[in-house]
């Protein structure tokens, strides 16, 4: 999916379920296809507090306001606030040209979030490619034989160490024999 925002921030509670959800298995995927695109996520402990996303859009500039907002867009990758579990870095206040969209997620499931995501945002879902395709399957094909190969090595495994346990016990009757012949 594409994302047209310039910056998006996320405040999320610890064990929200849902907004876990959304933040493990979706901003990866926003991550992914927007690398340019600074991402953070603060969490915090405080269950009663905010589970929100903000999203930054920049308004397009024109002319000298470009070169401007170039500028002001190249900050150093070491400068760009982080994702934080302690609240050291709070959701930056909008820039000059910004509007900002937020999304509510407490208590929400995350195709809730998710479609309130792509309708607040415009953002396009990225259809895969047939090459994109083709390689998927290959993984799946490859997850399917990795299963397989791991249920023959953990067989293999348990037989071995089945074995030796056998061939231990036998050498401690055998030594309790000699010892008890002596």
């Amino acid at each position: 999916m594409v994302n047209p925002g310039k910056r998006m921030h996320k405040l999320q509670a610890k064990v929200n379920p849902h907004s876990m959800k959304f933040w493990k298995t979706c901003l990866p995927r926003l991550k992914f296809w927007n690398p340019a695109i600074p991402m953070l996520v603060n969490r915090s402990e405080n269950q009663s507090g905010p589970a929100t996303m903000s999203i930054y859009f920049r308004q397009t500039a024109t002319g000298a306001g470009l070169a401007a907002a170039a500028a002001r867009n190249m900050v150093p990758l070491a400068q760009q606030p982080h994702s934080s579990t302690t609240g050291e870095c709070p959701a930056p206040a909008p820039e000059e040209g910004e509007r900002v969209v937020t999304i509510d997620m407490k208590n929400r499931h995350s195709e809730a979030i998710y479609d309130e995501f792509m309708q607040k945002t415009g953002a396009t879902v990225v259809a895969p490619t047939p090459d994109e395709q083709v390689e998927m399957q290959q993984v799946k094909e490859l997850r399917e034989k990795a299963a397989v190969d791991r249920a023959i090595m953990k067989k293999y495994i348990d037989d071995k160490r089945r074995e030796e346990r056998m061939l231990a016990q036998a050498r401690q009757e055998a030594e309790a024999i000699r010892m008890a012949n002596q």
